[in-house]
């Protein structure tokens, strides 16, 4: 795993929002960033989902969390537009975005996938990222000193037999930080990429059904690296893709 330890304040302040924070690696990355001092904006499409996150955190006494439901295969411009003036309005910057949501569809041959199901990927995981990055970047702009943290993935790193679309998409995402990590260059923003490898998710259990999940790590086992990106200590490192389980 990643060897980063995090001060107990590393976050403190900072307002951070977390896309697909209802559930797997998006909850405990929320609850994570609270607990180290973070205000945390809930943002999936499951209210309960994100009620229950919001009620987990306050109970520890940790930073009152905000919450946005939003179904990011059905947002639009004005809904982005929307949630950066609410951003602004409520906290005046944002210090943090981590886009986190995605949807798997389904595995089997390129050729055989389903044209609906390939635009439902990219629109969720590509598209609505992009959006919601572009709409937040005056936001980000009157932090001191932002992170943008994008999902990765082995697959969209090199490509694998049957991961079709949702292998694609996250080559657009590797592609897509890159880009936009060369374009802030040297200025108060910076954007990666975290790859969370093998994870005991519910999307991994959909992809490898019979894997046994006891051996897989936890997502609070990723949470050094997913703290290390959104930490000041990571402040110079710009237009990476991090592995958050560390080979030996």
């Amino acid at each position: 795993m990643h060897t980063y330890q995090a001060a107990e304040n590393a976050l403190k302040d900072k307002v951070i929002l977390i896309t697909g924070a209802g559930d797997g690696i998006g909850r405990v990355a929320a609850i994570t960033y609270a607990k180290y001092g973070a205000t945390v904006i809930l943002l999936g499409k499951t209210t309960n989902k994100l009620e229950c996150v919001y009620d987990e955190i306050v109970n520890a006494g940790y930073p009152k969390p905000a919450i946005v439901p939003m179904d990011l295969k059905g947002a639009t411009k004005q809904n982005y537009r929307d949630l950066a003036a609410t951003i602004e309005y409520q906290f005046g910057r944002l210090d943090g975005l981590l886009n986190n949501a995605g949807i798997l569809g389904s595995l089997g041959p390129l050729e055989h996938f389903c044209s609906s199901t390939f635009e439902n990927i990219m629109k969720v995981n590509v598209t609505a990222q992009a959006m919601i990055t572009k709409a937040l970047f005056p936001v980000l702009r009157k932090s001191d000193n932002a992170s943008i943290v994008f999902t990765s993935s082995g697959v969209g790193r090199k490509g694998r037999e049957f991961w079709g679309p949702y292998a694609i998409s996250k080559f657009a995402v590797e592609g897509m930080m890159q880009t936009w990590a060369c374009e802030v260059g040297k200025t108060n923003i910076r954007v990666n990429c975290i790859n969370p490898g093998a994870t005991r998710t519910s999307m991994r259990a959909a992809a490898y059904p019979g894997e046994d999940r006891d051996a897989l790590a936890t997502p609070e086992d990723l949470m050094p690296a997913y703290l290390y990106l959104m930490s000041d200590d990571s402040s110079e490192v710009n237009g990476e893709s991090l592995d958050a389980q560390v080979k030996k």
